[in-house]
């Protein structure tokens, strides 16, 4: 039987990569590949339920561990593993902490990847060699459970805030009326406990880690459900 393995990553050449890899470590296996977080959330809803979901930290959506807790919240049984070039130990710490099945660096060689996967769809844990988990600096937060009861839809909304696009825009791109997108918004500001749209993006980014945060970010998120 076929493995399916879904690539989540916003680089082409590395999704293409990684798949090229992964066809030659095995034979029978169907790849899919994400670019976002709505990419992904499309093809879990309308695929077969994939065996690993190998999951960038950063993607249009999805700030840090957001993307990992949204994933262990609503599809605990999928196994996620974390394939990142950071490689700091907090980060793969922090990694497991949200529910992560392994962690894979980007330099890993091409052998100790397919161990790495192998181990992984044998349902254990799989770290980078030398490693030891760490509980220092380790934290649970509030926002963690509160990100977690979040819809489908909600998350990918809420992602969209975070990019700065307005009601209007999310409507656009996800074909519904704007009422739709402020009621969701609405429902987001409940479940997170805030206010604004920027006290929502601050409570989303409590999940980064100083090593995680985004290169730029030059948008100006508005501050009432209806804008």
């Amino acid at each position: 039987m076929d493995k399916k393995i879904i690539i989540a990553d916003d680089h082409p050449l590395f999704r293409a990569a990684m798949q090229t890899a992964l066809k030659q470590f095995f034979d029978h296996i169907t790849i899919y590949e994400a670019g976002s977080v709505t990419e992904l959330q499309m093809l879990l809803s309308t695929e077969d339920k994939p065996d690993l979901i190998l999951l960038d930290l950063h993607m249009p959506g999805a700030h840090g561990f957001s993307c990992l807790i949204f994933l262990h919240g609503h599809y605990p049984d999928i196994p996620v593993a974390i394939v990142s070039a950071a490689e700091d130990p907090q980060i793969i710490s922090q990694s497991i902490h949200h529910g992560a099945c392994g962690f894979i660096p980007k330099s890993l060689p091409p052998e100790d990847l397919r161990n790495a996967i192998n181990t992984i769809l044998a349902k254990q844990q799989w770290l980078p060699a030398g490693f030891s988990l760490q509980s220092k600096g380790v934290k649970t937060s509030e926002v963690e459970d509160r990100l977690a009861s979040l819809t489908p839809q909600q998350f990918r909304v809420l992602g969209m805030i975070s990019e700065g696009m307005l009601n209007k825009q999310i409507a656009y791109d996800l074909n519904v009326s704007e009422a739709t997108i402020k009621a969701h918004v609405t429902a987001i500001f409940r479940k997170l406990g805030v206010r604004s749209r920027t006290q929502a993006v601050i409570a989303i980014k409590e999940l980064e880690v100083e090593a995680l945060q985004p290169e730029s970010n030059n948008s100006s998120p508005n501050k009432d459900p209806s804008s």
